[in-house]
This record gives C-alpha cells, structure tokens and sequence, in this order.
C-alpha cells in the first residue's frame, strides 16, 4: 500500500473500484436510510467491500419493476373508472393502486 505525505501525517492512497455515477431512485435512498437505522453492520460491510451502490441500485430496479408488475395485477383485479367521464374518480382508484404497491414492495424489498 501506498501513502501521501500531508503535513505530519500520512495517508494511505485508497481508490474505489467502482465509480459508475448513476443517481439512487427512491426505493434505494429508502433501502440505505433502512440499513442505517436498523442494520448498520450491513451498511458498513457493503460500504466497505464497495457493494452499497450496486447492491442499492439493484434494489431500485427490482422495486420498479416490481411496482409497474403490481399495478397490472391490481388493475385487472379492480378495474378503473372511465377515465375520459370520471377524471377524478380515475385519479384517486390510480393512486390508491399505487399507494397498495408501493407498500407492498417496501414491506417485501426495502425494509427485509
């Protein structure tokens, strides 16, 4: 290993062998703010063997896809109201279709 001189001390030259800079979805910020407040040992071991950003970028992918899955089952299970007459009515169904998924996949991906 090699060092760099800096004042009094020296510190060790360290590079990241993944550097790949693509930005965290929601469901991996939420799956890292779960590893910090309920399994810190895990955080720390991904963080130190570089896995974290694969490891929460994979869980962002898996969430969406699980999302966009859910939805199809639960529309074909409990269709929408006329969009084109019931605006509204389609709105608030799409959006507790939405809500239903999104908690079933924090409950199975995120918080596991």
């Amino acid at each position: 290993m090699t060092y760099t001189q800096v004042g009094d001390y020296r510190i060790p030259d360290i590079e990241l062998k993944n550097t790949e800079t693509k930005p965290l979805g929601k469901y991996g910020r939420m799956r890292r703010a779960f590893l910090q407040e309920n399994n810190p040992m895990l955080l720390n071991d991904l963080i130190l063997s570089e896995q974290l950003f694969p490891h929460l970028q994979e869980i962002d992918e898996t969430a969406h896809r699980r999302v966009e899955q859910l939805m199809t089952e639960l529309l074909e299970k409990n269709p929408a109201p006329d969009k084109a007459t019931q605006q509204m009515a389609w709105v608030k169904h799409m959006n507790s279709l939405k809500a239903q998924a999104e908690e079933i996949v924090t409950a199975e991906l995120i918080n596991s």
